[in-house]
C-alpha cells in the first residue's frame, strides 16, 4: 500500500536507477505533457515528500525542474536494465517512461503528473505537515496542526497530510490500536496527542527500505499487522473479534475491548 514508507522506497529506487544519469529519451503518456521531452536533463535528486514523488533534475543553460508524481493507492515506478522486458503492469497503465544509459524507469498508473521549476514546488507540496521520514519531522509542529480542529475524529486527523504527511489508511489503524484509541475519538479528548504522533512516526519508519509493511515485528504472512485487514479475526492481544466499518469515505478496522468508545 502507497503509504510514507513505500513512497520513500520508490524514490530510492529511481534514486539508483537514474540519479546522476543523463536522459536518452522521455515518453510521457498523459495528455498536458504528450510533447514534453526531457532528453539531455540529468537527474540531480530523487526525493519523496510524504506521499509525492520529486524528481529533481537539471540542464545547462536552463533552470531546475521537478519532475512530481503521486501514487495514490495503485501507482508505482519500476526500474529495469535497456532492453529487459518491462512486466510491472500491463502497457496500457504507462504514464511516463526516462530512459538513461545505464537504465529505464517506467511509471504505472501515476496520478497528478507535472513538470515545474524546482523553485515551485512548494504550490505542490507546501501545504503539506511535518514529513514522518523527513528532516523536517516534528511532533510538537504535527500536534499543533492536529489540535487546530478539536472536533474532528482522531482517524481523520492522522489521515489529513496538512497534519502530518506520510500516514495512510494502514498505519492509522495500527497506531490507533498500539495507543488504545478508538476511531471516532475526537481530537479534543484524545490525552496524549504526541505518544500518538510519536507512534505514527515509528511505525512508519520502521518499514523505510523494505517493501513488506510490518507493525507487529513480523514478516510472516497473515502476522504483520494489529488489526488493519483482519475483520473478524481473533484480536492479538485479547482475543476479541476485529471489527470493520466505513468511515469518512475510508474503512477502519479496531479492537472494540483494546479500543474501547469512550
Amino acid at each position: 500500500m502507497p503509504e510514507g514508507d513505500t513512497v520513500w522506497n520508490t524514490a530510492r529506487v529511481l534514486e539508483k536507477a537514474l540519479t546522476g544519469a543523463t536522459l536518452t529519451g522521455s515518453d510521457f503518456r498523459v495528455p498536458r505533457l504528450a510533447t514534453t521531452d526531457l532528453t539531455g536533463w540529468s537527474v540531480a535528486e530523487s526525493a519523496s515528500r510524504g506521499k509525492h514523488l520529486l524528481l529533481r533534475l537539471t540542464r545547462e543553460g536552463r533552470p531546475p525542474h521537478t519532475l512530481h508524481s503521486h501514487l495514490r493507492m495503485d501507482g508505482a515506478w519500476r526500474s529495469y536494465a535497456p532492453g529487459e522486458r518491462w512486466t510491472g503492469r500491463p502497457a496500457h497503465l504507462i504514464r511516463v517512461v526516462l530512459r538513461s544509459a545505464r537504465s529505464v524507469a517506467v511509471g504505472y498508473h501515476l496520478h497528478e503528473i507535472a513538470l515545474l521549476p524546482t523553485t515551485e514546488e512548494e504550490t505542490i507540496v507546501g501545504h503539506l505537515g511535518p514529513d514522518l521520514l523527513g528532516t523536517d519531522w516534528d511532533p510538537a509542529e504535527a500536534v499543533r496542526r492536529i489540535s487546530a480542529n478539536p472536533s474532528a475524529t482522531i482517524a481523520e486527523a492522522l489521515l489529513d497530510q496538512r497534519n502530518l504527511a506520510g500516514v495512510g489508511n494502514l498505519y492509522k489503524a495500527e497506531t490507533l490500536f498500539l495507543r488504545g484509541l478508538w476511531p471516532w475519538t475526537p481530537v479534543a479528548a484524545v490525552t496524549d496527542l504526541t505518544g500518538t504522533v510519536t507512534m505514527a512516526q515509528k511505525l512508519v519508519a520502521s518499514n523505510r527500505g523494505r517493501w513488506t509493511q510490518t507493525t507487529t515485528g513480523s514478516l510472516r504472512k497473515g502476522e504483520t499487522s494489529y488489526v488493519y485487514g483482519r475483520r473478524a479475526q481473533p484480536c492479538r492481544r485479547c482475543g476479541t473479534a476485529i471489527r470493520k466499518a466505513e468511515q469518512d469515505e475510508r474503512v477502519t478496522y479496531w479492537c472494540p475491548r483494546c479500543q474501547p468508545e469512550p
